[in-house]
C-alpha cells in the first residue's frame, strides 16, 4: 500500500512555521530555535574536542619496551595503559599536563583520556559514529568505560553488536552485552568473576559528606543469611524502643538500634590470647571521636562560639551533638587544640616532624598541583625548594603533592613557586596556574595578548621524593 504523503488517520501534516506567510514567530519559537542552534554547536564542539584529545594522545604513544616501565622513580615518564588490552600505551606526563589544561583532577584526567583511546582504537565502528554524530559523545565514552576490562576480540564484538544501535539502547542492554563478550571470550575470567562474587561484600560508612547535623550515609552488601540476621536484630530492638516509649519514627528507631548493637559489641568484655605467649588478656574497646576545635582569637570569643569539625572530613558538628556524644556511656571525646597554622618552626634535618606534617596537612588539604584533589594525608609532603640548596624543613617550604604530581615536578617538567603559604604558582609547558585554597586559576595568556614572565624556580635532580 503507497500512503504518499496523505496523512495517517485523517490527522493533518504540521505545517512549518516559515511555510506560513505572515504568522508571527513567538518568543517561545525564538527561544527554542535558538536552543536547537546551541545544542548543535555544543556537538560540534564536543566532537571537535574529542577528534583532537585522540590526535594528541597518539602523539605522546609510549613504545612498549623499555620506555613503558611502569616504575614510578623519581623523574622517570612512564608509559599509562589508559585503555583496554591493544591499545597504545600514553605519557604519564603528558597526561598530567592535558587534565591541568582541562581542569580535571589527575584521576579525572587519566580516566577521561582513556574513555578517548579506548573509543578511538578499540571501538572503531562507534568512533565513527561518534564522529559523524550519529552517537552522542556522552554516551560513547560511558561505553567506552564499560569496555575497558574486556580483552580485545570481546571489545570488538561489542562494538559489531553496539554501534547501529548505541544511540537508542539502554544502560541495562549495554551492560548485558559486556556481560556476554565476556563470557564468549574469556570464559575463565567469567567463571572467577563469579566465585568471587562473595568479595564483593562490603560495608561502607561515608564519613566524608557529614554535616552540621551530625549524620552519616552507611551502606552495605552482604551474605543473605547475615543480612537477614541484622534485619531481625535492628526490626527487635526498634520495636522494643517503641514499647519502651520511644516516640521517634520507625526510620529513626531503626537507625539508633543499630548504633546501640555497634555500642554494646564495642562494650564487650572480650579475652584474647595471644598465639605466641598463651596470655590472655582483657580488652573494652570504647567509642572515640577526634574533634579539632578552631578558635578564634580575636576578643570576646569564647568556647561557645568555637567550631567543631572530624578530624578526617574537616566538616562542622554541631555543638549540641557534640554534648550528647559526651552524655552517652561509654564514649570518650578527645579534644586537641589546632596547631597554628601560621607558624614557623623550621628544623635542620630532612626528615618532616610529626608537628610539622600536621601543620602542613591541616593548612593545605589536598594536592597543591592544579586543579588536584587527592587529600593531602594520602601525599607526599615536598621540600619546594630542594632541601640541598638551603630549602628549610617548615611550614613555609612544604606543601603536600601526590606521589604523581611529585614525580612530575622533580623530572623539571613543571615548577612551583610558593608566593604566600597556600598559595603557589605552577608553571607548566602549556601555561601558568595560580592555585590557593579557593581553588585554581589558568593565568594563561590567551591569542594575541602578552605572554607574561614566567617565575624560575630552582629544581634539583637529585633531590629524592619526600615521604
Amino acid at each position: 500500500m503507497d500512503l504518499g504523503t496523505a496523512p495517517l488517520f485523517g490527522l493533518s501534516a504540521p505545517v512549518a512555521d516559515e511555510a506560513v506567510e505572515g504568522a508571527p514567530v513567538t518568543r517561545s519559537q525564538e527561544l527554542l530555535t535558538a536552543i536547537r542552534g546551541r545544542r548543535a554547536a555544543i556537538a560540534d564542539h564536543e566532537i571537535g574536542l574529542l577528534r583532537e584529545i585522540a590526535e594528541w594522545a597518539g602523539e605522546h604513544v609510549v613504545a612498549e619496551g623499555a620506555e613503558a616501565s611502569t616504575i614510578t622513580e623519581r623523574g622517570l615518564d612512564t608509559g599509562l595503559p589508559v585503555a583496554g588490552p591493544g591499545a597504545p600505551l600514553i605519557s604519564d606526563f603528558a597526561v598530567m599536563e592535558l587534565s591541568a589544561l582541562l581542569g580535571r583532577s589527575l584521576d579525572s584526567g587519566r580516566a577521561y583520556v582513556g574513555q578517548v583511546v579506548e573509543l578511538a582504537y578499540r571501538l572503531p565502528k562507534t568512533w565513527d559514529r561518534v564522529l559523524d554524530g550519529r552517537v552522542p559523545v556522552w554516551k560513547a565514552l560511558r561505553i567506552a568505560e564499560s569496555t575497558r576490562t574486556l580483552p580485545a576480540d570481546a571489545a570488538a564484538f561489542v562494538d559489531r553488536q553496539l554501534a547501529p544501535i548505541a544511540r537508542g539502547v539502554s544502560w541495562a542492554q549495554i551492560d548485558r552485552l559486556v556481560e556476554e563478550a565476556l563470557v564468549r571470550y574469556d570464559p575463565q575470567a567469567a567463571e572467577e568473576k563469579r566465585t568471587e562474587a562473595q568479595e564483593t561484600r562490603h560495608v561502607d560508612i561515608d564519613l566524608d559528606r557529614v554535616g552540621f547535623d551530625g549524620t552519616a550515609e552507611v551502606t552495605a552488601t552482604l551474605d543473605i543469611a547475615d543480612a537477614l540476621d541484622l534485619e531481625a536484630a535492628v526490626a527487635r530492638r526498634a520495636n522494643l524502643l517503641g514499647q519502651l516509649g520511644c516516640e521517634d519514627s520507625l526510620d529513626v528507631r531503626r537507625a539508633t538500634a543499630l548504633g546501640e548493637i555497634a555500642r554494646h559489641d564495642l562494650a564487650l568484655d572480650l579475652q584474647i590470647v595471644d598465639p605466641d605467649t598463651g596470655e590472655i588478656t582483657r580488652t573494652v574497646p570504647g567509642r572515640r571521636v577526634e574533634l579539632i576545635v578552631h578558635l578564634n582569637d580575636t576578643g570576646g570569643h569564647t568556647a561557645d562560639g568555637a567550631v567543631g569539625r572530624f578530624a578526617n572530613t574537616r566538616t562542622p558538628i554541631s555543638p549540641e551533638q557534640v554534648k550528647e556524644w559526651m552524655g552517652t556511656p561509654g564514649t570518650s571525646v578527645l579534644v586537641r587544640p589546632v596547631i597554628d597554622l601560621n607558624g614557623h618552626q623550621p628544623v635542620d634535618s630532612y626528615e618532616i616532624p610529626d608537628r610539622i606534617r600536621r601543620q602542613v596537612t591541616l593548612a593545605d588539604h589536598h594536592c597543591t598541583y592544579p586543579y588536584c584533589t587527592r587529600p593531602a594525608e594520602r601525599c607526599d609532603l615536598d621540600h619546594n625548594a630542594p632541601h640541598a640548596q638551603g630549602g628549610p624543613t617548615c611550614r613555609c617550604n612544604l606543601n603536600p603533592k601526590c606521589r604523581g604530581h611529585h614525580r612530575y615536578k622533580t623530572s623539571g617538567l613543571a615548577t612551583c613557586r610558593v608566593l604566600s603559604p597556600g598559595t603557589y604558582l605552577w608553571t607548566l609547558p602549556s601555561g601558568l596556574y595560580l592555585v590557593d585554597p579557593t581553588g585554581t586559576y589558568d593565568l594563561t595568556p590567551r591569542p594575541g595578548t602578552t605572554q607574561p614572565s614566567q617565575p624560575s624556580e630552582p629544581v634539583d635532580p637529585a633531590d629524592p621524593l619526600d615521604e
